[in-house]
């Protein structure tokens, strides 16, 4: 499995590719973000129902807890690619002529979908203007969306929406056994020590990106695909956002984030606009969605990064499970702006808060 370097460590054809590709994240970043979080508190609003917001235990490294699905939450499954998938892993990842991005197959979906404008060529391109856009239309189909670098194209670094309706067959006992023979807490294959080790190591799996083990399908897939992409040798990003968790979490080479609605106090309001040098009404417009006389509505990131139990060991010795270590630690929480491309996220830590 790649340790993927650096980007000084890259060619220059390269180091540029990955600039590219890191540029088109962040607005990638900023589309399924107010997708998933803002479009529905909207939509919520709109059917005059309150918003659920996630309780602060549910971020917490290996929380526990099952949900109803809201319907009136965006949901979806993205996975995006700095390079492009060999068709070798078809087999896994099901991207074929049948399901590829075109106006004919798009139009076969039109009963699920309803785009902005009429489809083009183009509109699948990502540096279409209209493509943020044609990317949210697509969301409501079922399984993944695929964009990845154009292979047609070979001069240029170009990415494109190439398929949606993009099913993820990777069982997940190989998963597992490729994530543990990884870590080193197996040799060969992953029942060599049991049933019950082996049961662990796959729950270790979803703890390894930030689930608990009993989530459901757009969530495990997002699992699987991350493991298997971890096979090729360009990093990828996959978003996940689901009804039921009502939360946007975000799987790269840097780790795992999740993105949430989070209340403000009118107390915490204060006390990060003096913190911050701000006016109240400039932290409304920056950092809020909405506001009432009790608190305001924001989006909170919690960042996580992994201990040593879930890192290769550095003697490359085999190692014995330990279940009850934490794989996942909680490093940044903050408050992310909502529109302005000129402010910084502010230091926002509540989960270890009271409720």
């Amino acid at each position: 499995m790649p340790v993927w370097p650096y980007r000084y460590q890259l060619s220059l054809k390269h180091r540029i590719r990955r600039s590219i590709y890191e540029v088109l994240r962040d607005q990638l970043d900023g589309y399924l973000m107010r997708h998933a979080l803002v479009e529905s508190y909207k939509s919520f609003t709109k059917a005059g129902e309150s918003y659920p917001f996630v309780p602060k235990r549910e971020l917490k490294p290996r929380a526990k807890v099952i949900e109803q699905e809201y319907s009136n939450q965006n949901h979806f499954l993205v996975i995006f690619c700095e390079g492009t998938i060999p068709t070798i892993h078809k087999k896994y990842i099901r991207f074929f002529d049948s399901n590829k991005v075109t106006k004919e197959t798009v139009s076969e979906q039109m009963v699920n979908i309803q785009l902005h404008k009429n489809y083009t060529k183009n509109l699948r391109h990502f540096d279409n203007l209209d493509f943020g856009r044609f990317v949210l239309d697509m969301t409501p189909v079922d399984y993944a969306i695929l964009i990845q670098q154009d292979a047609l194209v070979k001069k240029l670094n170009r990415y494109v929406m190439t398929h949606f309706h993009v099913r993820i067959d990777w069982p997940i006992d190989d998963a597992t056994e490729n994530m543990a023979q990884y870590l080193r807490y197996t040799s060969k294959e992953l029942y060599e020590n049991g049933e019950k080790y082996a049961q662990s190591l796959h729950h270790k799996l979803f703890e390894n990106y930030g689930f608990h083990h009993a989530v459901g399908g757009r969530r495990t897939a997002a699992i699987v695909a991350s493991q298997l992409l971890k096979s090729m040798d360009f990093i990828s990003t996959i978003y996940v956002a689901s009804a039921e968790s009502r939360s946007l979490t975000r799987i790269s080479e840097r780790g795992v984030s999740k993105y949430v609605l989070v209340k403000l106090p009118m107390a915490d309001i204060g006390n990060l606009c003096e913190a911050h040098q701000l006016t109240k009404d400039q932290f409304i417009a920056l950092y809020l969605i909405d506001i009432n006389d009790e608190y305001g509505v924001g989006i909170q990131q919690v960042v996580y990064n992994h201990s040593i139990y879930s890192k290769p060991p550095e003697d490359g010795k085999l190692r014995r499970l330990q279940p009850d270590y934490q794989w996942l630690n909680i490093t940044d929480q903050l408050l992310v702006p909502i529109d302005s491309t000129d402010v910084y996220p502010l230091p926002y830590s509540t989960i270890y808060s009271a409720e």
